[in-house]
């Protein structure tokens, strides 16, 4: 990859004169942890049930948003109309129970290797996620251990708007204390690629996932690796041409 011709085209379409990296602004279920066919098999069982055309595809495709944003999307697209306050948290309900019936989602290959050389770099990690899960935080706790500030993440709670909006993204540079040329994101779907594109940021996509590198590049990702250990494998040249 022309690494240095991708961050080029970011400065310009963006109008910053230079990266100056601080951060690294990660996406969590698809890049930190191998849990998409998990929430994959989850939507789609309790939106068929409820009489809702939607395909594990179309979970991958909606990957990024909040869940009533997931329902409501869904619901318009089929139905014409939002849906009710009480179907979505009676949704909300059946699919994180059927989420955890499921076992411990594994770390994804290379994602600890990568957090590591990315605090070794100097460089501050955080994580924004359209999930809301009640033991998110001690997941993240026990399997990146010292890695994450419990003040550097940001969750479908902390935000009205999720992905695609830039919202989730802009709070955690607020969060953090830094400039959208600080830092960068790692995503592995499209919505969220266009969230951090649209927050001002470098976005990188790896792509863990049934979609084509074509939806994620689309979606305005500056670089798609085929992996977190592709990612994870090529950050030394990665970080010399950011910095």
């Amino acid at each position: 990859m022309n690494y240095k011709e991708s961050i080029e085209k970011y400065e310009q379409l963006q109008g910053h004169k230079a990266l100056q990296l601080r951060a690294v602004l990660f996406d969590m279920d698809g890049v930190l942890f191998d849990s998409m066919p998990f929430h994959a098999d989850a939507w789609s069982q309790v939106m068929t049930e409820a009489g809702f055309n939607f395909s594990r595809e179309d979970v991958y495709m909606n990957e990024g948003r909040t869940g009533a944003d997931t329902i409501n999307t869904a619901s318009i697209a089929q139905f014409g109309h939002p849906s009710t306050p009480e179907q979505i948290e009676a949704l909300c309900k059946a699919k994180c129970d059927i989420f955890a019936t499921y076992p411990p989602t594994p770390r994804m290959p290379g994602a600890l290797e990568l957090i590591e050389k990315v605090k070794a770099c100097g460089l501050t990690p955080m994580i924004v996620t359209g999930s809301g899960t009640p033991t998110l935080l001690d997941r993240i706790q026990s399997n990146f251990p010292g890695l994450f500030d419990e003040n550097h993440i940001v969750t479908s709670f902390n935000v009205k708007r999720g992905k695609p909006y830039p919202d989730p993204y802009l709070l955690a540079l607020e969060k953090g204390g830094f400039a959208p040329n600080e830092a960068i994101v790692v995503e592995n779907a499209p919505l969220g690629v266009t969230a951090g594109v649209a927050a001002g940021l470098f976005t990188i996509a790896a792509n863990t996932g049934p979609l084509k590198d074509s939806v994620l590049s689309n979606a305005g990702a500056s670089l798609v690796f085929p992996s977190i250990q592709a990612l994870c494998d090529e950050w030394d040249n990665l970080y010399a041409a950011l910095s």
